[in-house]
């Protein structure tokens, strides 16, 4: 029986979630699996993923077949290397204990690589964060200042207004003393 260890879709629409499953490659996409290695979620960032590494590679050396997108998953948690060690020690090449002093080094480095990357993103985050509470800032400054400035066009026009009333009551008695004038 040919096995594949591919990606099984759960999850909703627009809202994937996965399984990562041993099965017969003649079996459905999501249909019956051999056995369940792990998890991926691809929409948080950095993607979450869940694997049994040891699981997987017993798979591998039982010849499944993974398919890409999940051998990048495989390659990208450690087991593809642990399967190249384990093939080294098959051959004589490296002892036990070299291969998983090897594979111990990678995954440390692969923690820090991880870590840097959401420390990054944490970083961008606040960033952005920030620019955006300057620009808020920027926008209640202007804000601020275009309603004193149509405030104090308006005062001034108020002022005027009753300038020219003021100006306006005092005209018509005057053209009257000057009419009692003309008639006298």
């Amino acid at each position: 029986m040919p096995v594949k260890i591919r990606l099984q879709r759960h999850g909703r629409k627009g809202k994937p979630f996965y399984w990562i499953v041993a099965a017969d490659s003649r079996a459905k996409r999501d249909g019956k699996f051999l056995e369940k290695l792990g998890t991926y979620n691809p929409t948080s960032n950095p993607a979450q993923i869940e694997l049994d590494v040891d699981g997987s590679v017993e798979w591998l050396r039982n010849g499944a077949q993974p398919t890409d997108t999940a051998k990048r998953i495989l390659s990208y948690k450690g087991a593809m290397l642990k399967h190249h060690l384990l093939k080294g020690v098959d051959k004589g090449a490296l002892t036990e204990e070299e291969a998983n002093k090897k594979f111990d080094a990678w995954l440390e480095e692969k923690a820090a690589k991880v870590t840097s990357k959401v420390e990054g993103l944490a970083k961008a985050e606040e960033e952005a964060k920030a620019k955006a509470l300057e620009a808020e800032k920027e926008v209640n400054e202007k804000r601020k200042a275009a309603a004193a400035e149509a405030e104090a066009e308006a005062n001034a026009a108020e002022e005027a207004a009753t300038e020219e009333t003021a100006a306006e009551g005092e005209e018509p008695a005057v053209e009257g003393e000057e009419n009692k004038e003309a008639e006298a």
